[in-house]
């Protein structure tokens, strides 16, 4: 063999970097914070809206720094002295509870309980009347009469006039059949609560000026014959509150002069006013 074929051999070994040259898998760590902190503050989000406000207080009870620790021995083996973390009264060489008394929220949540109670009390009643959980009180022809809203004063009733349908004779407080028995029925219903009423009579203004506007009377009378039929339908009488005639000065639609302002509004009253 000639020498000028013994060439050198050489080994070339190529150096591979992972992940992805000079960027690292840092921004994959990145990445993951990223999502993990959307989750979190997703999750926040959906917690907020899925619980009740006071579940949300005893949430911030558990991580409110309210809780005392007994740094003085009360001759217990726990850590707090031989009495109880939650106890609210007294706490050992402290003289203070474990848990913040926080009787005005607590005044609060009861009043905020009992106003709940007290609306869902009135709906209730109002689906009774009108139907709206199923079988209405009151018939068809009877039910096209009558409306129903929730004020902050309680339940308001509106029973009113219809074309060629009104509730009393002409300009007098001598009730139609219809009335007779829608006020009846109402009655019956409001017999199922407590509450204390209040009646108010309304009549539509006149297109005409007259010299001596009959509107407070007709009104006032109206509201009275009212709390009459509903005692004779056995009303405890003691529970109406006030009767007013509000003749035409509080119009329920724009045009004073609609049939539709003449009603009788019976309001059932929240017991908390």
């Amino acid at each position: 063999m000639e020498a000028g074929n013994n060439r050198p051999i050489i080994i070339k070994r190529k150096k591979v970097i992972a992940g992805g040259g000079h960027h690292g898998g840092a921004w994959k760590v990145a990445y993951a914070d990223f999502v993990t902190a959307m989750m979190a503050f997703f999750m926040l989000m959906w917690l907020l809206n899925a619980t009740t406000e006071q579940q949300r207080k005893g949430i911030a009870d558990y991580f409110s720094p309210t809780i005392p620790i007994n740094r003085v021995s009360g001759g217990g083996a726990g850590a707090f002295g031989g009495d109880n973390i939650f106890t609210r009264e007294t706490l050992a060489q402290s003289g203070t509870g474990g848990i913040a008394n926080r009787d005005g929220d607590e005044a609060v949540d009861v009043g905020a309980t009992a106003a709940a109670q007290e609306t869902a009390s009135l709906e209730d009643l109002e689906a009774a009347l009108l139907g709206l959980g199923g079988e209405s009180a009151l018939s068809d022809n009877q039910l096209r009469h009558v409306v129903t809203r929730l004020t902050d004063e309680g339940l308001v009733i509106e029973v009113f006039d219809m074309p060629n349908a009104p509730l009393f004779y002409g300009a007098t407080d001598t009730p139609e059949g219809v009335t007779v028995q829608i006020l009846e029925m109402i009655a019956r219903i409001l017999g199922s609560v407590t509450n204390d009423v209040a009646i108010s009579g309304h009549v539509k203004a006149e297109t005409v000026v007259r010299l001596r506007n009959p509107a407070w009377d007709v009104s006032t009378s109206r509201a009275a014959r009212t709390r009459l039929i509903l005692e004779a339908a056995s009303f405890d009488p003691d529970r109406i509150a006030r009767i007013t005639g509000e003749a035409d000065r509080d119009p329920i639609v724009s045009d004073s002069s609609s049939i539709r302002n003449n009603r009788i509004e019976i309001v059932v009253l929240r017991s908390d006013l």
